[in-house]
């Protein structure tokens, strides 16, 4: 069986699907793995890294011939259409977003595994890539803060005096931002955060950091993530939140919702509140933002309420391609661990197994022989057929009465 690992396209993605040593383990489920050249240039590994692995580098891949294909961003629905029916593929999805892409794959009976829909059970952690891309998302967010603040994160008592640590806040405490919290005490700042399940205060803790406790109703769904507060909540928080904002010399936010945009945290007003030459890192800035006005890939100045400064706020954008050596690393390994779930080595050659009965593998399963397994994404897939019928209905209809 032939898997694919193609060399990334979308602007500013330098990681890639597979590593040498994934490479390794990979062919020894009897698979022939077929890496594009260059595939691995930005995350630091060569074609003769592959080759000596036990990989085919090739100039480019035939997609239409691969039994497998492993990618890092979600299909485009050209590559969708373009694949054979029955490949298997692995890769993030962002089936909320990419709905072309998944009814591409739909019409072509593409079997697609979506590594965002993993379910969160302990036999899963070795395949779960939104937590090892959150993890290095996180870290990499606190310095992009530093370099930007024109002062440093820790505590310096000098013979010319006392410089006082940074204030750092960060507002979302899963996997990225306890990373942000962690590396931001490391730093030597002083670190507070807010999460709106009440579970996340010992954790951060463990971080070193200090839990902000807002009167607002609790928010944790299933799995452990966060829930979308009601509007009414919602308005509250930033209110609560306002003066903790204020009184920081750097916000962090990575709060995400699965399946919805990222919700809004931070007002432009509550911003302008801070003193000048503080920063602000959006790191959901990529999923809607949750500080008004973040672009994703922009630094934008924000003036000061009183006009004597500016704030720098930041769109984080591909933060683990940042780190494409180490989040190449892991998300391969991720990759490699679902993979061998679903192909056995029968006598030396590698074999689809299917087995939907597997809590991971149904759990994963994006689509399959011509079918959306994933019931959200279904329901929104039928949503969108329903809103291009209606105006050709509509047509239909006006040309009748004429």
């Amino acid at each position: 069986m032939k898997l694919g690992i193609p060399r990334e396209r979308r602007e500013g993605e330098r990681r890639v699907a597979a590593t040498p040593d994934t490479v390794r383990q990979l062919a020894g489920l009897g698979l022939e793995v077929l890496v594009e050249t260059g595939a691995g240039d930005g995350a630091g590994h060569a074609d003769q890294e592959y080759q000596k692995a036990g990989a085919t580098v090739v100039p480019e891949l035939d997609i239409a011939a691969l039994d497998i294909l492993a990618h890092v961003r979600p299909l485009d629905p050209h590559t969708a259409a373009s694949l054979k029916r029955g490949t298997v593929t692995v890769g993030l999805a962002s089936p909320s977003s990419e709905l072309p892409a998944v009814q591409a794959l739909t019409d072509n009976g593409v079997t697609s595994f979506a590594l965002e829909l993993v379910p969160r059970i302990s036999r899963a952690q070795s395949m779960d890539a939104l937590t090892s891309q959150a993890l290095v998302a996180g870290y990499r967010c606190v310095l992009e803060a530093a370099i930007r603040l024109p002062r440093f994160f820790p505590l310096y008592m000098t013979a010319a005096g006392t410089v006082p640590p940074a204030r750092v806040l960060v507002l979302g405490a899963g996997v990225a931002g306890l990373q942000a919290i962690g590396t931001a005490k490391r730093l030597g700042a002083r670190v507070f955060a807010n999460d709106i399940r009440p579970a996340s205060a010992d954790e951060v803790a463990s971080m070193g950091g200090t839990f902000i406790r807002l009167d607002l109703e609790t928010a944790e769904a299933a799995g452990g993530y966060a829930r979308q507060l009601s509007s009414d909540a919602g308005t509250r928080q930033r209110q609560l939140l306002a003066p903790h904002v204020a009184q920081s010399d750097v916000l962090i936010t990575t709060a995400a919702v699965p399946g919805r945009p990222a919700p809004l945290l931070v007002t432009r007003e509550m911003v302008q509140g801070m003193r000048p030459g503080s920063v602000v890192i959006d790191l959901a800035a990529e999923s809607g933002g949750n500080v008004e006005g973040s672009v994703p890939g922009q630094d934008i100045p924000i003036p000061t309420a009183d006009g004597t400064g500016q704030i720098t706020l930041v769109g984080l954008k591909d933060a683990a391609s940042a780190m494409a050596s180490d989040a190449s690393r892991l998300y391969a390994k991720n990759v490699a661990n679902l993979l061998a779930l679903l192909v056995r080595a029968d006598d030396g050659a590698g074999t689809l197994t299917l087995d939907f009965d597997d809590e991971v593998v149904a759990g994963a399963c994006l689509t399959h022989d011509g079918v959306v397994r994933h019931q959200p994404t279904a329901e929104l897939l039928a949503a969108r057929a329903r809103s291009a019928a209606e105006p050709a209905a509509a047509s239909v209809r006006q040309e009748g009465a004429l």
